[in-house]
C-alpha cells in the first residue's frame, strides 16, 4: 500500500531510534500530525513556543546521545527555533529540525507567512536542505539525518506543507540511520613529538573540556603519570571534575583562581578536546600541545606548538606509552595546595549566616547536597551559571547542561524538559534566573500538561544579575536591569504546580527537601541577594579601574545606597569567613 510523505518521515525517524517531537502544530504540519496520530509510535510533546522545542530537543539529544527532532509550522512558527538551534549547534548536539513551508506553489510570491528556512538556518545547521518534490526523498531527509548524528551537529529538512500529503516514493528500505564509532589516534610519530615537549617540561598543565566525555580514567591515568593538575573548562565540569585527585578547578571569567594560576604557572600546557575561548586565560610563555577531533579546531584560540586529532581517551592512552614517568611532582602539589585553599574559601561564602536574603552560593550547596547522585542540572546563563560551576558537586552519573557557549537567556527551563522526557524517573533540576524563567515562563505549562516533573529552582534576585556586574566592571552604574517580579511560586501553583516560595535562609533546607521530595512538577522561588559579587579568578586593572569608577558614579547619580548593600552583601561575610571580626557597623 502507497504511503504519502508525512507518513515516510514518521517511519523513518522510528528506525532511527528516534520516539518522541518537539513543537506546536500548525496547518503546514497538519499532514504531519495526522501520520503521527495514525501511526502510534511517536510521541508529540506539545511545548508553548517553538524555540522550547529547539532547546529542548537538544538537552534531549545531549542525555540520550541519540538524534532528537523539533517540528515548527511555516514562517514565524519555525523562526521561533533559531535561538534554540543555535544553541544545539554550538553545544553538538544532534538535532533534526522539520520546518514546514507555504504551499510550493505560493514560494517567490511573497504569500502569507512566507520566509526561506533553509537559508535563514544555514548559518546554524551542518545541513539545510528545501523539499521541493516529493522525488527528493528519502534522499534528503536521510542525507540530513546522517549529517546530523556523524557531526553532532543541527540539520534542517524544510518542507511545504502540500509536499506533507504527496505520494511517497517506493524505494527499499536503506540500513537504520546511527552514529558510527570509529577510534581516531594521531600517528605515533605526532605521538613521539608530542612526549618529547612534555617530557622536557617541567612543570605540565591539562585543560581539559566536553571532548574529554567518556575518557574520564584515562584523562586521570595521564595526569598521574605527568604528575599534572588537571584544569576543566565549564564544559568538561561533568565529564573530569569527580573522583579526580588531580582536578584543581576552572579556569576562565567564572572560574576558581587556582585553576587560572595552575595554567599560568604551567611551562607546557595540555588541552584535551577544549575549545576554550577566553585567549586571555592561555599561559603566554608555554609550550602548548592540543588535541582534538575536530582538526579545525586546533590552534584557533591560541598559538600552539603541536596539534593533534584524535579522540581525547584513546590519545591519551596512546600518549601514556611514550612519556617517561615524571617522580618530581612539586608543581602538582603547589596547584593541589592552591585549590584547597581556594575550595576552603569558596566554600565559606556558602555557609548560612542567617541574614536575608539568602546567599545564592548557599542554596546552590544545599540542592547539591540534596540531590541524587544521578541527577541532571540545566543552569541559565549569568549568575545561576557562576554558582552551578562553583558549588555544584559532579559524580560519575550527574549531569550539567547550559547555553555554555551559545550564551543564551531562558535555557535553563526548556533544557530541564528535554533532559526529563527520556526518563521521567531521573531527577532533573532548572537553576533558572528569574530574567531567563520570566522569557520562557509559559512553558511551565509544558512540564505539566506533559507530565514531566522537573524540579525549577529560581535564583530571584530582582535585576539581570550578572548584566549588573558586567555594568560595574565596564565602570558604569547599573541601568535597566532592574525587575519587578511576581511570586513565581503563586505563579507556578496556578499552573498546577508545586509552587513554594522561601525568603527567610531558616527555612531554606526545608523547602528545599520539599521541591525534590514533590510528585510532579515544582518551584521553588527563592529571594536571594541581589548585590552578591561573583568575581573572575583574576581581576585586570580595567576591571579594578571600572568598579571603582562605578563606585563614584553610583554615589554621584544618588545611589549611594547600592554601595552599602554591596558591602553588606559581601564585605562582612568574606570577613567572618576568614575569620577576621566584624567591624563596628
Amino acid at each position: 500500500m502507497s504511503r504519502n510523505v508525512a507518513q515516510l518521515f514518521v517511519d523513518t525517524l522510528v528506525d532511527a531510534g528516534v520516539s518522541r517531537v518537539w513543537g506546536l502544530p500548525g496547518d503546514s504540519l497538519n499532514a504531519f500530525g495526522e501520520a503521527m496520530r495514525r501511526d502510534g509510535r511517536l510521541e508529540w510533546i506539545h511545548v508553548r513556543h517553538e524555540e522550547v522545542a529547539a532547546f529542548a530537543a537538544g538537552a534531549d539529544a545531549a542525555v540520550t546521545g541519540g538524534l532528537a527532532v523539533a517540528v515548527g509550522s511555516c514562517g514565524p512558527g519555525n523562526l521561533h527555533f533559531i535561538n534554540g538551534l543555535y544553541d544545539a549547534h554550538r553545544n553538538r548536539t544532534p538535532v533534526l529540525a522539520i520546518a514546514s513551508h507555504i504551499p510550493l506553489e505560493q514560494i517567490g510570491s511573497g504569500y502569507f507567512q512566507e520566509t526561506h528556512p533553509q537559508d535563514l538556518f544555514r548559518e546554524c545547521s551542518v545541513y539545510s536542505e528545501l523539499v521541493s518534490d516529493a522525488s527528493q526523498l528519502p534522499w534528503v531527509l536521510e542525507t540530513a539525518m546522517r549529517a546530523a548524528v556523524e557531526n553532532d551537529d543541527v540539520a534542517v529538512v524544510v518542507v511545504p506543507g502540500d509536499v506533507f500529503y504527496a505520494d511517497a516514493p517506493d524505494r527499499r528500505p536503506s540500513a537504520p540511520i546511527r552514529r558510527s564509532r570509529p577510534v581516531v589516534v594521531p600517528s605515533e610519530d605526532e605521538l613521539r613529538r608530542a612526549a618529547e615537549l612534555l617530557d622536557g617540561a617541567d612543570r605540565v598543565t591539562i585543560l581539559a573540556g566536553a571532548g574529554a566525555a567518556g575518557a574520564h580514567d584515562e584523562v586521570v591515568a595521564l595526569a598521574e603519570r605527568l604528575q599534572a593538575p588537571v584544569v576543566h573548562a565549564l564544559r568538561g565540569k561533568e565529564h573530569l571534575e569527580h573522583d579526580n585527585p588531580y582536578d584543581v578547578g576552572m579556569t576562565g571569567l567564572i572560574g576558581f583562581a587556582s585553576g587560572y594560576r595552575a595554567m599560568l604557572r604551567a611551562d607546557a600546557l595540555l588541552v584535551l578536546g577544549s575549545d576554550f575561548p577566553y585567549r586571555q586565560f592561555y599561559p603566554e610563555d608555554a609550550r602548548i600541545i592540543q588535541v582534538d577531533l575536530r582538526g579545525e579546531r586546533l590552534g584557533r584560540r591560541t598559538p600552539i606548538d603541536l596539534g593533534l586529532v584524535g579522540d581525547v581517551g584513546p590519545t591519551a592512552t596512546a600518549l601514556a606509552r611514550h612519556l617517561r614517568a615524571r617522580t618530581d611532582g612539586d608543581h602538582l602539589e603547589d596547584s593541589l595546595r592552591h585549590y584547597r585553599r581556594t575550595r576552603k574559601e569558596l566554600d565559606a561564602l556558602a555557609d548560612d549566616d542567617g541574614k536575608a536574603p539568602i546567599h545564592p552560593q548557599y542554596l546552590t550547596r544545599l540542592v547539591s547536597d540534596r540531590a541524587k547522585d544521578d541527577a541532571v542540572f540545566t543552569a541559565d546563563v549569568g549568575s545561576p551559571t557562576v554558582w552551578a560551576a562553583r558549588y555544584l558537586r559532579m559524580t560519575r552519573d550527574r549531569r550539567l547542561l547550559g547555553s555554555f557557549n551559545h550564551g543564551s537567556m531562558a535555557n535553563a527551563l526548556p533544557q530541564a524538559l528535554g533532559a526529563q522526557a527520556e526518563d521521567r524517573d531521573r531527577q532533573v533540576i532548572s537553576l533558572s534566573g528569574d530574567g531567563g524563567l520570566a522569557m520562557l515562563m509559559g512553558d511551565l505549562i509544558t512540564a505539566v500538561q506533559n507530565h514531566l516533573p522537573v524540579k525549577v529552582v529560581v535564583y530571584d534576585n530582582a535585576s539581570l544579575n550578572f548584566v549588573e556586574l558586567e555594568m560595574k566592571a565596564a565602570g558604569l552604574p547599573t541601568y535597566a536591569t532592574s525587575l519587578e517580579n511576581p511570586d513565581f511560586a503563586a505563579v507556578a501553583r496556578a499552573m498546577g504546580m508545586t509552587g513554594i516560595r522561601v525568603e527567610d535562609p531558616a527555612d531554606l533546607p526545608d523547602a528545599v527537601d520539599r521541591l525534590l521530595a514533590a510528585d510532579g512538577p515544582a518551584l521553588l522561588d527563592v529571594v536571594c541577594a541581589r548585590e552578591e559579587l561573583a568575581l573572575p579568578p583574576a581581576i585586570e586593572a580595567a576591571q579594578a579601574k571600572g568598579f571603582a569608577l562605578w563606585a563614584l558614579r553610583t554615589v554621584m547619580s544618588g545611589r549611594g545606597d547600592e554601595l552599602l548593600d554591596l558591602a553588606d552583601t559581601n564585605l562582612w561575610r568574606r570577613l567572618t569567613s576568614r575569620g577576621g571580626a566584624i567591624p563596628a557597623r
